[in-house]
């Protein structure tokens, strides 16, 4: 990993930044050599949910219910595997908050964001492992989920900058 003339805690706040962004919008312009330190970052957050993604328990849960009657609810659980990974990859990226649509209203965005603590690390679970975990199987590829394009220098500073994006 290059040290891109930052201290540890201020590089590893950069990745962690880039790699959020990277993940809840698919694509990041920044300069060559921050790209090329976030791809095996990144890889390495979308390996762990992949390898992951599927542990799931079932458990029933007992409630009572306002007139006193005891209600049984089957409600699936993340197993130990699939909680280990979930919290490294939130050790790893920052917290993103949910966005309302321009033409959604007030109700719609609550209804549906209420079951969605962590919007983030479910766009990783419920979208990006599945999609990934399939590519493996057919094609038998793991790993190779960032492309790096390069666009050139920059005015000013003459840095090369470069898009990182998720195939």
């Amino acid at each position: 990993m290059r040290k891109l003339n930052r201290p540890t805690d201020e590089r590893m706040a950069v990745m962690k930044g880039l790699a959020t962004n990277l993940l809840w919008y698919g694509k990041v312009e920044t300069t060559l050599a921050k790209a090329k330190d976030l791809k095996p970052y990144v890889e390495k957050i979308l390996t762990l949910a992949i390898n992951s993604y599927e542990d799931n328990v079932k458990v029933v849960k007992t409630t009572t219910s306002e007139k006193g009657v005891k209600v049984q609810k089957e409600v699936i659980n993340d197993g130990t595997k699939k909680l280990n990974a979930r919290r490294a990859i939130m050790n790893k990226v920052y917290e993103v908050a949910e966005t309302r649509a321009d033409n959604e209203t007030k109700a719609d965005f609550v209804a549906r964001t209420k079951d969605i603590n962590h919007p983030l690390i479910e766009k990783i679970f419920n979208e990006y492992a599945p999609k990934y975990a399939t590519r493996k199987n057919d094609l038998g590829i793991g790993g190779g989920y960032t492309r790096i394009i390069k666009l050139g220098t920059r005015n000013g500073d003459n840095a090369e900058m470069a898009i990182i994006e998720l195939v």
